[in-house]
């Protein structure tokens, strides 16, 4: 079975490596097969695919509303 992280857009990620700028948090700007990042510290896009990225995060931080 293939687990795939639950990743929408607005969720904040956290990379285990930091970027040049010195920031290691990310905003989701879309996701897919490929996801698309915004750094938080300069504001530079990264295309990355979904395989990539799930051994890169850290930690998610979810910006949704779980109160259903």
């Amino acid at each position: 079975m293939i687990n795939i992280m639950e990743v929408l857009p607005g969720d904040v990620i956290q990379l285990k490596k930091k970027h040049p700028c010195g920031s290691d948090e990310w905003l989701v700007l879309d996701t897919g097969v490929d996801f698309r990042l915004r750094c938080i510290g300069c504001d530079r896009l990264l295309l990355i695919e979904r395989v990539k990225l799930e051994r890169k995060i850290k930690s998610l931080s979810s910006s949704r509303n779980d109160t259903s």
